[in-house]
């Protein structure tokens, strides 16, 4: 309530005293059963729902009737009324006060701010007529069937009260059933608009009641603004502020939790107390949370508590409600009622349907998924609950006549709340079924049914080695296979199925666009997946991952739209803006111009005057005088001191014009003609006129005082005094111009982390697309697009490493540390809880570490690049060894390219190896040989041209080199490029001297190259790292001439791949062309070009590998060359070949 009224209803103005439930309160208060009757209430709702877990409808009407009952028995009996007083004293506005924060923040902390952003000026639309539509229809209803005598102002506001849609039950029946998320965020933010409104408008009634006599057009317009502008603004900085604590690596869970609770009713109390709404501000505070806006799993278990606390206020609000109608007296309680009840049921459902026919065309504007379904099942989604019995005792404090049975606007409201939970929630969920808005799209089951086999894999292979251990030798295991069995089939409801057909000119029909779409929706969830989960590991700092995630679903309702890095970047705004004000500032920065100045020597006041007025103390006289002037400014713009002054400000306003003429008479003395070639001394000789002129003026006004325009004149250039400020701001100018540039390096980091994100994902896209499309068609187009815009991303991942190259080795040295630090935290975590490390141990180490992860928040932004010698420690091969750096530090030179140079063209013969320092070219040519004869590879050619950009560290010419053969591509820089230049005969001549590591170390590291890059699905276990397959021999490359044979032995071979050229199966004669993996059939091989080489990944536990089921599933030959001709087919077609680990 609005005043601190003593009790629900407190009759005002009435000759009785304050009557609670008909029986005057002489007897003593105490509330020593109060708390029993809460913990039982408590502990009866929770058991209720732990017995009907999926009837919370018919939870909150039992409790509904228990409190009918113990408010009927405290009519009656005086030990009962002693019980439940307190709760007949407590004001109805605490109640509001206690239980709505915590259920509000709940419903907008659900909500994806991302997709309601999308949609806001329409859920907004939808609101105000929802609330415009509630009004008109449930207040003419309310004044025509209602026989209480109900005046116009209760009529409005329970009309008001009634129209609440409830932001929780509202949704709650479609999300079990799989809706879209942005179905059921539209109409939560719309049940929240309302109910904020509605709040809104119920304190404007309160306010009126306190101060009657300001309740103006003018007091409501400047409330509206400070509650809704205000209330948002409050919120927004209350959302940082928790963003801050929470994501703090030092916070405790426990104490963030009871911090976080905390916050929640401190904002709301805080707000409310500075006449701003409390319930907006929750609102707009639980919009601006996400996943990301705190510690790694802690808004699982923070979101678990806000339900707990939201089901338990629930259920104490139904019972409360239930017992303030039960202490009424049952004489009105009549037949009439339960008729008022119906038609009130039948009009807020026409009036959620009427605003449903209303808002269609906006819907359908603003999502192309908007169609009639959806208006059916939303025409039902008009669900009362907790806000609107909340407001409910307010329609009778603030009415303007009292009537004598307050508790009947309860009973309507509640009544009708649990009605539309029953048979609203049941007529959603009913429509949405019959009328297929909870089919499961095909790349979603597609999607299912693999996960569905890869589980079931797991389970084999989990058997199959539980078998070999010999404590389970007497376990019945085809009792096992048979329970542990998945058998997992989509509901034929459920499921949606598309007819496949062609035309006669082969072209794809509609349902192939069809089966596109909802994978290009599949795809994004991916994306997005893969956004969150490099944040967690340290990989995307959470200002990038959170632009991604609103850029992706952003994007994702447009039709047809795959996000490109160029959507990304428009979405963000890149960084224009800020060196377009850098460029201004840059420009009206002051610089001294004495370069050109020939000092005379024999004049000596020239000699003088040049030294002043190239002093730094010069300089600072000016600003002294303009410092100095502020004070008579202020005395001429005050009338009453300008009138005690005048005599004063006109000798001070002389001295300062002398001042002015004195300094630009020396400049223009020294400078001459250059004088105005600095706009800042033209701005100080304009300055000078004018005060030259306001002089002057006031010289005539004295001669010509009946003048008037001279006068006005006059006045007018005293006015203009104030630009004799304007020199000031080149004091700000440098300042200024450091924090943009501060800004733009920012910026420039996030740009790039944001890129680094999207091509991440990219990757992890195409890696996983295949599991959710089953046609081939489907499967190449979408890969072509994925690989199109990796393309597309790398490109700009190169110029902008160029742009700032000293940020990003920052950034870049950053994220390093951070992912050591990362990785070491992980084996910290292991060893502790294997019991290595003890309690105390392991938390002093992990305070340590942590402490290291903060102080990277003060690591520098810039760090200079390496010398170029540095840069032979990142060649891979060269194992980071002295010997073999300094031997080719010694032979190694610097190659410069400006844009457009060709570094190495097609065809051609190598010239050597190219270390990229900095910049980028294009590298572009016809499709990758590997060696293999012409003969054998006549279905493999094709004219189409392959395309890929090699920045910072990446090496050009390695193949060719190797093989002493033509390139097969050509290099282009894209911008100007520095590059370590190793000749092909230095070289070899370090194949010579360290003969045969060298040369066998880069084949290694090109055959792991190869290997991730067609075949990273089946070695997604392997570690294979260049240094510990160097170190521990995990993979070996072994050399096969024309010819030559190579037994292939299973038990200490895990993988052998064909790299280069190509291979025949001795027993079989089936050729095999690289790159390809040979299967477990093949037992040896013989090479058949002129150099082959195969990668052997030897196996770690060699007598478990012969009856490894996943090995054997991984290497089926039939699998291999499908998987083979698809990624290659589709390289060729995209032209561009990915390469890991860029």
């Amino acid at each position: 309530m609005a005043t601190t009224n003593s009790s629900f209803w407190d009759v005002k103005g009435g000759n009785r005293s304050d009557l609670i439930c008909g029986r005057s309160a002489h007897y003593t208060f105490g509330n020593r059963h109060f708390p029993a009757l809460l913990c039982s209430i408590i502990v009866l709702g929770g058991f209720l729902k732990a017995c009907l877990k999926n009837s919370e409808v018919i939870v909150l009407a039992i409790l509904f009737l228990a409190g009918l009952v113990i408010g009927h028995l405290a009519y009656n009996f005086v030990e009962m009324h002693e019980i439940i007083y307190p709760l007949l004293r407590t004001s109805s506005f605490s109640l509001y006060c206690y239980f709505s924060p915590l259920i509000i923040f709940m419903a907008a902390l659900d909500v994806d701010f991302y997709i309601l952003k999308n949609v806001l000026w329409q859920v907004l639309l939808t609101g105000l007529i929802s609330c415009f539509v509630a009004v008109v229809i449930v207040g003419n209803v309310v004044m025509k069937f209602n026989n209480d005598s109900w005046d116009l102002q209760s009529c409005l506001l329970f009309s008001m009260t009634i129209a609440i849609t409830d932001p929780v039950h509202s949704v709650n029946s479609l999300k079990t059933i799989g809706i879209s998320k942005m179905y059921t965020d539209i109409i939560r933010g719309e049940s929240m608009i309302v109910c904020s409104f509605t709040s809104i408008i119920f304190g404007f009634f309160r306010n009126n009641i306190l101060h009657i006599s300001v309740f103006r057009e003018y007091h409501i317009l400047v409330d509206l603004i400070l509650n809704v502008s205000g209330s948002i603004m409050c919120g927004y900085w209350c959302a940082r502020i928790i963003h801050f604590i929470f994501t703090d690596l030092y916070s405790n869970t426990l104490t963030n939790i009871v911090l976080y609770f905390s916050m929640v009713y401190m904002i709301f109390y805080l707000v409310e107390f500075f006449g701003m709404s409390g319930m907006v501000a929750l609102v707009t505070v639980g919009l601006n949370l996400d996943s990301l806006s705190f510690k790694p799993r802690i808004k699982l278990i923070i979101t678990k508590f806000l339900i707990m606390f939201s089901s338990m206020f629930q259920h104490l609000i139904y019972t409360f409600f239930g017992i303030v109608i039960g202490c009424g007296e049952t004489k009105y309680f009549r037949a009439h009622t339960v008729v008022f009840i119906l038609i009130l049921f039948a009009t807020v459902n026409i009036v959620r349907l009427v605003t449903t026919v209303l808002v269609s065309p906006i819907l359908m504007y603003s999502t192309y998924e908007y169609n009639w379904r959806w208006g059916a099942v939303i025409a039902w989604s008009g669900i009362k609950g907790v806000f609107n019995l909340l407001l409910t005792p307010d329609v009778y404090n603030l009415a303007e006549q009292k009537i004598e049975s307050p508790q009947m606007f309860i009973l309507y409201v509640q009544v009708v709340s649990l009605m539309t939970m029953g048979i609203n929630s049941y007529m959603m969920t009913h429509f949405a079924r019959t009328l297929g808005l909870c089919t499961i799209s095909l790349p979603r089951q597609v999607a299912m049914l693999n996960a569905i086999k890869h589980i079931q894999e797991i389970i084999q292979n989990t058997i199959t080695l539980f078998k070999t251990e010999k404590i389970l030798t007497n376990v019945n295991w085809t009792l096992v296979e048979e329970k542990t069995k998945i058998r997992y089939s989509i509901p034929p409801d459920a499921r949606q199925f598309y007819n496949i057909s062609r035309d006669g000119t082969g072209q794809e029909s509609t349902t192939d666009d069809a089966l596109i779409e909802e994978a290009r929706l599949h795809i994004a969830m991916i994306q997005m997946s893969s956004f969150e989960k490099q944040c967690k590991d340290g990989i995307l700092d959470v200002e990038a991952a959170r632009i991604l995630i609103g850029a992706t679903k952003s994007y994702c309702p447009i039709q047809g739209k795959f996000m490109s890095i160029y959507d990304v970047f428009t979405y963000v705004k890149a960084r224009s803006w800020l060196m377009k004000f850098k460029n201004m500032l840059t420009f009206m920065e002051y610089h001294k111009d004495e370069s050109f100045f020939i000092l005379p020597w024999k004049n000596k006041f020239l000699v003088f005057a040049y030294h002043v007025v190239f002093s730094e103390e010069f300089e600072y006289t000016g600003h002294i005088i303009s410092f100095l002037y502020i004070y008579p400014m202020i005395l001429h713009l005050w009338p009453m001191a300008r009138k005690l002054n005048v005599l004063s400000l006109i000798l001070v306003n002389h001295y300062f014009v002398f001042l002015y003429v004195l300094q630009s008479a020396l400049k223009i003395l020294i400078l001459k003609k250059r004088y105005f070639h600095q706009h800042w001394n033209t701005v100080e000789f304009v300055i000078m006129l004018i005060g030259i002129v306001d002089v002057f003026c006031i010289y005539f006004v004295k001669l010509r005082p009946e003048k008037l325009v001279l006068i006005q004149i006059t006045v007018i250039i005293g006015y203009l005094r104030i630009i004799r400020f304007i020199p000031l701001i080149k004091l700000i100018i440098p300042l200024l111009i450091k924090t943009v540039e501060v800004q733009i390096k920012k910026r420039l980091s996030l740009m790039y982390s944001i890129t680094k994100g999207y091509v991440k994902s990219q990757e992890d896209t195409a890696f996983l697309i295949q599991q959710i499309s089953s046609r081939e068609s489907i499967y190449q187009k979408l890969y072509k697009i994925l690989e199109i815009n990796k393309r597309d991303a790398v490109k700009e991942l190169g110029l902008i490493e160029h742009e700032g190259r000293n940020v990003l080795i920052a950034l870049k040295t950053k994220q390093a540390i951070r992912n050591v630090i990362a990785k070491a935290l992980k084996n910290l975590t292991f060893l502790w809880s294997r019991g290595i490390i003890d309690d105390h141990e392991g938390i002093e180490m992990n305070k340590v570490l942590l402490a290291k992860i903060k102080a990277l928040n003060n690591f520098p932004m810039e760090i200079p690049p390496p010398t170029p010698d540095k840069y032979l420690h990142n060649i891979v091969w060269l194992q980071n060894k002295d010997v073999l750096i300094e031997f080719f530090k010694q032979r190694a030179k610097l190659a410069y390219f400006d844009y457009g140079e060709i570094i190495c063209k097609e065809g051609e013969m190598p010239q050597g190896i190219y270390l990229i320092i900095s910049g980028m070219a294009i590298v572009h040519g016809s499709s990758p040989t590997f060696g293999i004869d012409s003969n054998l590879r006549s279905d493999r050619e094709s004219v189409t041209k392959f395309t890929d950009y090699y920045t910072c560290g990446d090496i050009i010419g390695e193949l060719s080199c190797l093989l002493k053969r033509e390139n097969e591509y050509t290099a282009t820089c894209e911008t100007i490029l520095q590059a370590c230049f190793i000749s092909l005969e230095d070289l070899y001549e370090g194949f010579d001297v360290f003969w045969p590591s060298l040369e066998y170390k880069i084949w290694l590291k090109l055959a792991l190259r190869t290997a991730y890059q067609y075949f990273e699905s089946a070695l997604v276990d392997e570690d294979l790292k260049f240094q510990k397959c160097v170190a521990l021999n995990l993979a070996y490359v072994a050399t096969l001439s024309s010819y030559n044979e190579m037994t292939i032995d299973n038990t200490t071979m895990k993988f052998v791949i064909v790299v280069y050229g190509s291979v025949i199966d001795t027993r079989t004669e089936v050729p095999y062309l690289a790159p390809c993996i040979l299967p477990k059939t093949c037992e040896q091989v013989q090479g058949t070009s002129d150099l082959s080489k195969l990668l052997v990944v030897q196996a770690s536990e060699p007598a478990k590998n012969n009856n490894h089921p996943s090995v054997i599933a991984i290497t089926d030959p039939q699998m291999t060359d499908r998987e083979y001709n698809r990624k290659s087919k589709l390289e060729l077609e995209t032209g561009f070949h990915s390469r890991k680990g860029h």
